[in-house]
């Protein structure tokens, strides 16, 4: 009878997820992760098989939780530019909130494994479009609603909304308040 697993591994996800997020995948060492998970190297592979395995494991938990926060105050009833506004100025709050200032985890990728690594391109690639999609179906909600000029192209609209969040996922890093920050927000909101 072998022994029981003496680790959760879904929390282990988790536990690696906040390493990678922090330092990246290229800088994140076996080492690093079985010191955040408590385990042996052993166990790790035994567990994950590979470093890159644990690696997309962890953005995919990033996908499924903290990626679609924003998905999910788009897709809130309501009037569509205050939604709008809540979900980016939420942005704001959260990432200058973070002391270790580590932005956010698919940008981050994006920036690092892009064109590198095929399965993270793959799974970013879907968390943008995923994101841009709640904010395309937000715009054309505020389009029927008569809070948006129709006459504008929904599409490209979200296009510019998605890179403003990435953009200022970036600023923040390195941001030394929210003033930047909010004027990207009012800015960004002024041209709908």
């Amino acid at each position: 009878m072998g022994r029981p697993k003496q680790f959760d591994p879904e929390v282990a996800v988790d536990q690696a997820m906040g390493v990678f997020w922090r330092k990246g995948y290229a800088a994140t060492t076996p080492q690093d992760l079985v010191d955040e998970i408590g385990i042996g190297k052993g166990s790790l592979y035994h567990a994950f098989g590979s470093k890159h395995a644990l690696f997309e494991r962890a953005l995919e938990r990033y996908r499924d939780t903290q990626a679609y926060a924003l998905v999910e105050l788009l897709g809130r009833p309501g009037p569509v530019l205050p939604r709008l506004r809540a979900a980016l100025e939420a942005l704001v709050e959260m990432d200058l909130d973070d002391p270790v200032r580590k932005g956010c985890f698919a940008v981050n990728t994006a920036t690092e494994l892009a064109g590198v690594d095929a399965r993270s391109t793959e799974l970013v690639r879907a968390m943008f479009a995923r994101t841009e999609g709640a904010l395309r179906a937000a715009l054309e909600a505020g389009q029927r609603a008569g809070e948006i000029d129709a006459s504008r192209d929904a599409r490209a609209m979200a296009s510019m909304l998605l890179a403003t969040v990435i953009g200022m996922r970036v600023m923040a890093k390195t941001a030394d308040g929210p003033d930047q920050l909010n004027r990207v927000v009012n800015a960004a909101l002024s041209v709908l």
